[in-house]
């Protein structure tokens, strides 16, 4: 085992560079002599050569590592983002694979003819990257003597036999303590590290197979001077000698206009240097005398291999003087299409003449055009993504970004016989065939879906034809563009849309602008406010929300309210339904909800908008007589099972609003409960969930589908246009077209975002109400009524006693039926279909892990946490428990590990773990089981509401609704003088309690929905 990356954080640490690169290594030893560097196993340490800080030799016990062992525990030390010397070779080996990553790989052969990949070429951006980080490295990241080659890294003469790119760390050099060593320069070690991981990564078990030969693919060194000239080869214009250029010069006054290439040559290290090669090969100017010797050579490797892509340079490789070759007209057409792009991949620029228009680009113009009948308000938009409605395909062509061209202009472009033509006083170069092919495109009378349209001008592109076009909106699709992507705050875009040229716009499209902004002040609704019915004030960021929703909505959209957990989605959806209650919008709103969440939502209906309707269609006795004739309108809350089964029910009443609550439920939109979902009309929907993408993009086409059919097309062809390109990597641009789609949509903030965090309190608490299973009910009252039975018939201390134990497997009952039975479920059987808190708190854990935070789970019952700790194992959750009987180390060493983020879920025992800890990892807290004295349930939230914590708590207290816990919460809620004075003994004082007052204490209430 190696060891842990804690423990070598702060190690100091060096690279060993060796010949070949591959076979350098990385040396760990600890700063401070008298601490050891635990080895794992991995034997004696070896003895390392370095020097101190004071300038003297010393030898320190080493764990030296080849590159394979030591590259994946310095990817993750650089995580830590620690200063020091094992962090920054954590930092290099990142920046190795970055430009890996980006195949900047190159082979060769080490000075001693072994075969070596290395790095590049490099860029003067990655260059500069590299001396930045050179300019970092610490003192004891380059502190072997280069004069030791053969007894730096433990006397096996390694450590300094060059990287095979001219990179080494020195020579050998007078070993007399007089003479100050020398240590190697930051940027050569660098490079020579960066070259040991590019020459160690392609070597995988699989490459000798796939290179058919080990030559580039083995990993054990191997001698190839036979590919010496090759790799000389490979190596010109790209890492070493000099890199050619084509520049073009035309001679517009010849009978025909002349071209020609001329060949220049730059200067890799230098990138001022540049000079014709008739110039470099006279040697004449002080360009040309500046270039290496061997620049000749360097060149005509260079240009043979430019020859073979594009072969009418061939001639250059037989002159004398490979200066310039003259370009017939087609050959010109060539470099202005494909063969440009072509040399360009392999280092070879074509420069053309400064002023010369030469790039034809078009840009599609999606949407009617725009007339003045349709100019006033938004009477010419038809119904959101309409299936029926098309939008017609206009074209703009501009030649290198200028003004558009007219019809006559494109007509003469195509008409022409060269590629050079006088236009608008200036000369243009174009392909005379593209310009033809853009005279047909525009010709052609194409029509897109609605959908594909809105697609099209949210993201300012689309592909059209095989072919990806900028795009612009024109008419009533400008306007509505205009609307979706307006701040509610300021809802005049500063910028122009994607794919607008600004000034260049025709006045009819400046007109609709204009008239687009001015929709947007009486449309946009930025003027909401929170309604008059709700009781509560909404903070700056759900206002916000609620003026999104509300301008998407009275749109006739979808939404999705994506905000992180704690942030208020209930809250800004209760002032939503009485926003468009109070505006007109008729019709109850359905909310389908986890069934865990039914009490809350009504709860909260309650405490918000008092006097609102609000019924459960849940539970057997079911029923939604009224809910479609209310003529104010109020909420019906359903659970997820409850709608797939009565779909047909609920799909007969006319909605005002459907909300899915937790929407990941509809994550599958295959499902039994996604389809059903579809199937029920509403003229508003809205999606509520803190995460909205769990594994893949296919779960945010399943949310925004619902709430938007058709914004995203059919699942397959969204796969192929966002989701495959995206989850790849191969198409960033996918993904940034994709966030441009959704982003009107979608709304999602989390907690760290800039003006949310400073909007909450330090602290918030919340109750979750839950409903008992059919099991937990039968079990309650059963217990109920037999044990008032006996405590009737017993007085003193046996009454007492017999009220402490009712209170008690009352508790215990509606935790889980298995902790009172003291039964274990079996393998195949759900712990949590058994129990409603259960089920809430997979729920609430689903939610947290998945926003990557830690929680506490607080239970008075060791039992309980067992319950949960089996059942969190069989979903495949990590959890650690501390209870009563934990030994004191094994305590620290389970708070160590939560603190550094190795276990996210964290079951604690109420008594043993309420006081004394420092848990500030935890940004959640849940209460599974509530505690007689709040000051209890408090003090154990202060293990991770305490000094040191830097991230909003956010607190849950689980109450099965109907049962005694849910009157003690009234209890603490609504009479807090009696609370006290009860509570404050505990259980004890309940006990006084008369037969009537514990009967009323105890008894199964019915819920709203009469279960």
């Amino acid at each position: 085992m190696l060891p842990t990356i804690s423990g070598l954080i702060p190690c100091s640490a060096v690279f060993l560079p060796a010949e070949p690169a591959r076979e350098g290594r990385i040396a760990f030893w600890r700063p401070d002599p008298a601490e050891s560097l635990h080895l794992g196993g991995r034997g004696a340490p070896e003895q390392l050569t370095i020097v101190t800080p004071d300038l003297l030799r010393t030898t320190v016990p080493a764990l030296v590592l080849p590159l394979t062992e030591a590259l994946p525990l310095l990817t993750r030390v650089r995580s830590a983002a620690s200063a020091g010397a094992a962090p920054f070779w954590g930092a290099a080996t990142l920046l190795a694979l970055r430009f890996a990553a980006r195949g900047l790989l190159l082979p060769g052969l080490s000075p001693a003819g072994y075969d070596a990949w290395r790095l590049g070429p490099l860029d003067a951006a990655d260059l500069e990257e590299v001396r930045e980080l050179a300019a970092a490295m610490p003192p004891d990241a380059h502190c072997v003597p280069v004069d030791l080659g053969d007894g730096a890294a433990g006397g096996d003469g390694r450590a300094d036999t060059g990287t095979g790119t001219g990179t080494g760390t020195g020579t050998a050099g007078d070993r007399d303590l007089a003479v100050p060593p020398r240590l190697p320069a930051p940027e050569p070690l660098l490079r020579a590290f960066l070259d040991a991981v590019a020459d160690t990564l392609p070597r995988s078990p699989a490459a000798p197979a796939a290179a058919g030969g080990s030559a580039y693919a083995a990993r054990p060194p191997q001698l190839h001077p036979e590919l010496r000239d090759w790799a000389a080869e490979v190596a010109a214009g790209h890492d070493a000698g000099v890199r050619v250029s084509l520049r073009i010069e035309v001679d517009p006054d010849a009978r025909p206009a002349a071209f020609r290439a001329v060949l220049q040559m730059h200067g890799l290290a230098d990138a001022a240097l540049v000079a014709d090669a008739a110039d470099v090969w006279a040697g004449s100017g002080p360009a040309a005398a500046a270039f290496p010797p061997g620049a000749r050579l360097d060149a005509l490797r260079a240009l043979r291999r430019a020859a073979r892509l594009w072969p009418p340079l061939a001639p250059l490789l037989g002159a004398a003087v490979p200066d310039a070759v003259n370009l017939a007209d087609e050959e010109v057409a060539e470099l202005l299409g494909e063969a440009a792009g072509a040399l360009a991949a392999d280092g070879v620029q074509v420069h053309w003449p400064r002023g010369l228009a030469r790039t034809l680009t078009a840009r599609a113009v999606v949407g009617r055009p725009a007339t003045g009948s349709d100019l006033p308000g938004l009477s010419g938009l038809p119904g959101p993504l309409s299936a029926a409605s098309a939008h017609p395909v206009g074209w703009r062509y501009a030649l290198s970004g200028q003004s558009d061209l007219t019809a006559d202009e494109l007509d003469r472009l195509a008409e022409a016989k060269r590629p050079l033509v006088r236009l608008r006083d200036q000369w243009v170069l174009i392909d005379p065939a593209a310009a033809r092919r853009a005279r047909a495109l525009a010709r052609e009378n194409r029509e897109v879906t609605a959908a594909d349209a809105l697609a099209a001008v949210l993201t300012g592109s689309a592909e059209l034809g095989g072919t990806r076009y900028d795009v612009e909106a024109t008419g009533p699709l400008e306007r509505l563009r205009t609307l979706l992507t307006a701040d509610p705050e300021h809802p005049a875009p500063e910028h122009p849309a994607p794919g607008h040229s600004g000034p260049e716009h025709s006045d009819a499209q400046a007109d609709v602008q204009a008239h687009a902004q001015a929709d947007v002040q009486a449309h946009a609704q930025a003027d909401v406010q929170a309604p008059a019915a709700l009781r509560a004030t909404l903070r700056d960021y759900q206002l916000r929300g609620l003026r999104w929703l509300a301008r998407l909505t009275g749109l006739g959209f979808g939404a999705c309210l994506a905000d992180d957990m704690g942030l208020g989605k209930t809250v800004t959806l209760i002032a939503l339904h009485l926003h468009r209650q109070e505006h007109g919008h008729e019709g109850p709103t359905l909310v389908v909800c986890p069934a865990s969440l039914l009490g809350n939502w009504q709860r909260e209906i309650e405490k918000f908008a008092p006097g609102t309707p609000v019924r459960r269609f849940h539970g057997p006795d079911r029923d939604l007589e009224g809910a479609a004739g209310r003529p104010a309108g109020g909420f019906v809350l359903t659970t997820y099972g409850t709608m797939r089964l009565d779909a047909p029910r609920l799909a007969a009443v006319r909605w005002g609003m459907v909300v899915a609550d937790e929407a990941q439920h509809v994550k599958n939109p295959r499902s039994s409960t996604a389809k059903a979902l579809r199937t029920i009309p509403s003229a508003a929907r809205v999606a509520l969930t803190g995460t909205p993408v769990e594994n893949n993009l296919s779960e945010l086409w399943a949310v925004l589908d619902w709430t938007t059919p058709g914004l995203l097309g059919r699942l397959g062809t969204f796969r192929t246009r966002y989701a495959e390109p995206v989850e790849s990597g191969r198409d960033p641009r996918a993904a940034a077209r994709l966030g441009a789609l959704v982003r009107p949509f979608l709304l999602r903030r989390k907690k760290s975002d800039p003006g949310i965090a400073p909007e909450l309190p330090p602290k918030t608490e919340t109750d979750h109400a839950v409903s008992l299973t059919r099991e937990q009910a039968g079990l309650y009252e059963a217990v109920v009524r037999e044990t008032l039975a006996a405590i009737a018939a017993a007085d003193g201390m046996e009454r007492r006693g017999l009220v402490v134990k009712l209170l008690t497997s009352l508790k215990q009952i509606c935790n889980h039926p298995a902790q009172y039975t003291k039964e274990q479920h079996g393998p195949k059987e759900s712990a949590g279909a058994a129990s409603g808190k259960l089920e809430l708190l997979d729920e609430l854990l689903d939610t947290i892990l998945a926003e990557g935070g830690s929680v506490l789970v607080f239970t008075q019952y060791v039992t309980m946490a067992r319950i949960i700790e089996r059942h969190l194992t069989a979903r495949g959750i990590a959890s650690q428990l501390l209870y009563g009987g934990t030994p004191v180390p094994r305590r620290e060493e389970l708070v160590d590990r939560f603190q550094a983020g190795e276990v996210p879920v964290f079951l604690l025992s109420l008594k043993a773990a309420g006081t004394g800890l420092n848990l500030t990892r935890a940004g959640h807290v849940i209460h599974y089981d509530r505690w007689w004295n709040p000051a209890v349930e408090e003090q154990a939230t202060d293990r991770a509401y305490r000094i040191g914590q830097t991230q909003p708590v956010q607190v849950h207290r689980i109450i099965a609704e109907g049962t005694v816990e849910d009157r003690i919460a009234e209890l603490l809620e609504r009479k807090r003088a009696l609370a006290d004075a009860v509570l404050a003994g505990g259980e004890a004082a309940l006990t006084e309690l008369s037969d009537a007052e514990l009967a009323e204490l105890v008894a199964l209430r019915p819920t709203a929905s009469g279960e």
